[in-house]
């Protein structure tokens, strides 16, 4: 098991900043920073009687856009799709409170 945990531990090392903002590129004479979302999560456990064990985990990683130099300050290019994939969600939710808030004032 102790090993399983420094397992683990020294893998997540490299997570961080580092991960959510990319090495700056030079592209064209410009240079860019890329930019994502980044989620990742892992649990575990034993059964005493047994003596088993077991743990699982997984992550994400979502482009959001990436900042570029423009008239020397730097601006923010959003990923205009992973934007709109981000926002399903929301707007179902907010879709579905609103039909129910119609749907309670009708009563």
């Amino acid at each position: 098991m102790a090993d399983t945990l420094a397992s683990l531990a020294e893998s997540f090392k490299n997570m961080g900043v580092t991960r959510a903002y990319g090495t700056p590129v030079n592209l064209g004479g410009e240079e860019i920073v890329p930019v994502a979302l980044v989620s990742f999560g892992f649990g575990g456990g034993t059964e005493a009687e047994d003596g088993a064990s077991g743990g699982g985990g997984g992550g994400f990683v979502v482009p959001l856009g990436i900042y570029r130099t423009v008239n020397g300050r730097p601006a923010f290019r959003p990923n205009t799709i992973a934007a709109l994939v981000c926002l399903v969600p929301l707007v179902s939710v907010a879709g579905a409170a609103l039909r129910k808030a119609i749907w309670v004032a009708r009563k």
